[in-house]
């Protein structure tokens, strides 16, 4: 079980990250940079999409352990579709192997799967799979880890105005009822709360379409890693850096009161 593979160190900043009772609910991740890494080793852009898995395997475990609650993490656009088709198969083999190889350490601690996004687009045996890990997983009370699968921000918004706007016409809803919180239900990430923290590797400046509903109010945390380089000490910094910012929601400082900033012990190299 991950709660019993808590190093000591590790332990002491896990418990200084939660002592401020301000921990992210939902961190979003975009995990870029795998075929740079690649070709700066010198290797295929494959290997690097491979190598990126350790560090998914890496982030989820640490996010369990430090008690994160939701977990999502931007792992195929329908963008991507229009990349080379030898990357594109080379992606979805390594899904496929995801999906199959980590089932059972994802059950066993208590980890619930879910997705999110256009999945019927993605090959039928990634779709058995999925429904698979969903049925699994479903009863699970711990970290929520959420794949998003062929997805696009807009094509959900989208999708969202098309399904209201069917309702409409149906009589189940007037235009007087559409809220916000009425459009969220019609969102592929209605289940999901909205996103508290949004990580991006490789130091781009911008959302690739991802969650952008979702992101209203969220903080976003940029690297310079790329994503095989990016580990749990750094998901701590990213974490710890979040809890020190003063989130207003429209508010004034005044009104927020922010607490007095933390300093995480020094004990990892990075």
């Amino acid at each position: 079980m991950w709660n019993n593979q808590i190093s000591s160190d590790e332990q002491i900043v896990y418990d200084a990250l939660k002592s401020k009772g301000k921990l992210p609910k939902h961190i979003g991740i975009i995990m870029d940079g795998n075929g740079r890494w690649a070709e700066r080793q010198g290797l295929s852009r494959f290997e690097g999409h491979k190598k990126g898995i350790d560090s998914v395997r890496e982030i989820v475990k640490a996010s369990s352990q430090i008690g994160i609650e939701y977990l999502t993490l931007y792992s195929f656009s329908i963008e991507n579709w229009n990349r080379p088709i030898d990357e594109v198969n080379g992606l979805m083999s390594l899904l496929e192997y995801y999906l199959k190889a980590e089932l059972e350490e994802l059950h066993k601690n208590n980890v619930r799967f879910r997705t999110i996004g256009k999945t019927n687009s993605l090959p039928s045996a990634i779709q058995r799979l999925i429904f698979e890990n969903l049925e699994k997983t479903k009863k699970n009370t711990g970290l929520n880890l959420t794949l998003a699968l062929s997805y696009s921000s807009r094509w959900d918004i989208v999708r969202a105005l098309q399904l209201i706007s069917l309702d409409v016409r149906s009589g189940k809803l007037s235009p007087e009822d559409i809220s916000e919180d009425l459009f969220s239900q019609y969102l592929s990430s209605k289940s999901l709360p909205d996103i508290d923290l949004l990580i991006r590797t490789s130091g781009e400046l911008r959302l690739s379409n991802f969650m952008l509903w979702e992101m209203a109010y969220g903080e976003i945390n940029v690297t310079e890693k790329l994503w095989p380089e990016f580990h749990k000490s750094d998901l701590v910094e990213a974490i710890n850096d979040f809890i020190n910012r003063e989130r207003r929601f429209g508010k004034t400082s005044a009104q927020v009161n922010p607490s007095e900033k933390m300093k995480l012990p020094k004990i990892w190299n990075q």
